[in-house]
């Protein structure tokens, strides 16, 4: 939804008094790109992949009974966690997903929530026939 006049004004007082205040800082949020940051997490998550995949190596080198399988479910939970966090990463710097906004904090209201979830499927095309069909009455 785009803004009122009286908003963007707003908006635009609230830069220029930013820009006066501290303009170093100004220019380096506006400089910045919201995809660097995504781009990291998943730099990280991939060395925490390859660290989970040594661990679990490591696990099966040792061969101390207990210790081996403990070694081992921790690299492979740290392989799980690391893969997780890349492919949210990867969905939020892109856009799959339909979920994030970068524009919100991720919490839309139930409303919207509601909307999308109803929106695709059979679930949806059914839901859709019948509100049609309780409007038309």
């Amino acid at each position: 939804m785009p803004l009122s006049e009286h908003e963007q004004r707003l908006l635009d007082q609230i830069e220029h008094a930013l820009y006066a205040e501290d303009p170093k800082f100004a220019h380096a949020v506006r400089t910045t790109n919201p995809q660097t940051h995504f781009k990291r997490q998943i730099t990280k998550a991939a060395l925490g992949l390859i660290v989970g995949i040594g661990v679990l190596m490591a696990g099966l080198v040792v061969n101390k009974g207990a210790l081996t399988v403990a070694i081992s479910v921790t690299g492979f939970l740290l392989m799980v966690a690391s893969a997780f966090w890349a492919i949210t990463s990867w969905k939020r710097m892109t856009g799959v997903g339909g979920e994030y906004d970068a524009g919100t904090t991720g919490r839309g209201s139930r409303a919207s929530r509601r909307q999308s979830s109803s929106g695709g499927g059979l679930m949806g095309r059914l839901e859709e026939r019948w509100r049609k069909r309780s409007e038309e009455q």
